[in-house]
């Protein structure tokens, strides 16, 4: 099952804009995965940037 729905969602239709907020990619990479990739979420370099 998991295995079509990888291959189902990572050929869709959409663009990759309109894939950027689904639950597809939402549930194929979360901020930990992200941060443990050596990427920074969103608000962590905004905090970065502009500090409290």
């Amino acid at each position: 099952y998991y295995k079509y729905q990888a291959y189902e969602w990572g050929n869709t239709r959409r663009g990759y804009w309109r894939i950027a907020d689904s639950p597809i990619l939402k549930r194929a990479i979360d901020n930990n995965k992200l941060r443990s990739a050596g990427y920074a979420t969103l608000m962590e370099a905004y905090l970065e940037w502009y500090p409290k």
